[in-house]
């Protein structure tokens, strides 16, 4: 009893601390963008974080952990609507459940998770999206296709089940790259910002807050603690601070490393370089965390950071306009951390790859297919982007009535 009790608190701890991360995006996606702007992207954050958590409770919980019966093909599973806690036959709460937790903190914890995924997709689309069709795309992707994708690995689905398992320790793959890869596919569909290429030559438009958006990231790095730390599904010491090194070694590594790449390539010292590199190190870790040494976790993030810098280049030259590097970060480093289990630590081998390798493609094509499905039925039928005229003016006037600073006026461009 008193090992669980232990168990519990820090994964009750842990869960506050992933919670605690939807302040860190919230500040970064506001930092990154024009102020204009900065009430829409808050309202769009604190809108996923409540449907996110009423949808998992509602459906979302028992699609990701149906309880696949053996001998079936481990895709799709439904054990019931609601939460309903395991019981004792006395009708006491059944603490055999788990050796590291309860179910309701099983549940709060997975389901702080699940918001994580369309938040990603909020910064790459900011600015240009309506929030109405932005909402119901929150309400299908995170109740219905983040679960399922889930399923197929954390619930137990044929990922699982390969001869040689696909390994995501705490989701670079599950959470970071189901994100990015409805990221990439919103920007494709929605266009890019007015302004931001212009005679074919690519324009920066600098984000309003750049203070915010450095303090977004350090709250993010803190709650990478709770992200890798409670993935552990124990307080076990050894394995615990091990999982916590790596997590800090590597965002150390891909900031430094992007930072310097970023520095020789464009012969300056770019703060917004530096701040997704250390991101690009925390996704890029998350796959294997607990399986690295501090060497490989430290060669995982270098390559991360380094990885960072050309993908923003390469996403401007495709002219795909993400106001604040989402694809670079979560779905190229998540695919990079995903392949990097099976190159570096205890899994690394060229089975463990190949079942890399397949799983990325698994969760390529659900997540290509399942959210161009949506988006371009709503661009078809609504519409997705702002009209000209409000995209000029600004979002926070015309979805929301008001500004974010009402006191303070400033040109805008």
């Amino acid at each position: 009893m008193e090992l669980l009790t232990t168990n519990n608190v820090w994964m009750m701890i842990c869960t506050a601390l992933v919670f605690f991360m939807h302040l860190g995006f919230a500040f970064l996606e506001i930092g990154l963008t024009r102020q204009k702007n900065t009430l829409n992207i808050l309202f769009k954050n604190i809108f996923i974080i409540t449907i996110g958590l009423l949808l998992y409770c509602l459906v979302g919980f028992n699609l990701m952990y149906p309880g696949f019966e053996e001998g079936s093909a481990g895709l799709f599973g439904f054990a019931g609507f609601g939460l309903d806690s395991p019981l004792t036959a006395e009708g006491a709460l059944d603490l055999t459940y788990s050796e590291g937790y309860t179910y309701w903190t099983d549940f709060l914890f997975q389901g702080m998770f699940a918001a994580t995924a369309a938040t990603i997709v909020s910064g790459a689309v900011a600015e240009r999206i309506k929030i109405g069709p932005f909402m119901i795309f929150t309400v299908l992707y995170v109740g219905l296709v983040y679960p399922i994708a889930g399923s197929w690995k954390w619930g137990g689905g044929f990922l699982q089940t390969l001869e040689t398992p696909f390994y995501d320790f705490a989701g670079s793959t599950l959470v970071h790259s189901v994100g990015g890869w409805a990221a990439l596919v919103a920007v494709c569909l929605l266009g890019s910002r007015i302004g931001k290429f212009k005679n074919g030559k690519i324009q920066a438009i600098p984000g309003h807050n750049i203070p915010l958006a450095t303090a977004g990231v350090l709250i993010l790095w803190l709650g990478w603690f709770g992200f890798n730390g409670g993935s552990v599904l124990s307080a076990d010491p050894a394995l615990t601070s091990l999982t916590l090194v790596t997590t800090c070694l590597a965002a150390a590594a891909g900031g430094v490393s992007a930072a310097m790449v970023s520095f020789f390539k464009f012969k300056n010292l770019d703060l917004t370089m530096f701040l997704n590199g250390i991101l690009g190190g925390l996704v890029g870790i998350t796959a294997g965390a607990d399986q690295m040494s501090p060497t490989d976790a430290i060669l995982i993030g270098l390559i991360a950071g380094a990885i960072i810098v050309f993908a923003v280049s390469l996403i401007d030259r495709l002219k795909l306009d993400d106001p604040v590097g989402a694809i670079a970060v979560h779905l190229v480093c998540g695919i990079w951390g995903t392949l990097a289990v099976g190159i570096f630590g205890e899994l690394a081998g060229m089975d463990q790859f190949l079942s890399q390798l397949i799983g990325v493609a698994a969760y390529a094509a659900i997540c290509i297919i399942s959210s161009f499905l949506i988006l371009f039925t709503m661009k078809k039928i609504v519409g997705i982007r702002v009209s000209e005229r409000e995209e000029l003016e600004g979002l926070d006037s015309h979805e929301h009535g008001m500004s974010a600073y009402p006191d303070f006026r400033m040109n805008e461009h």
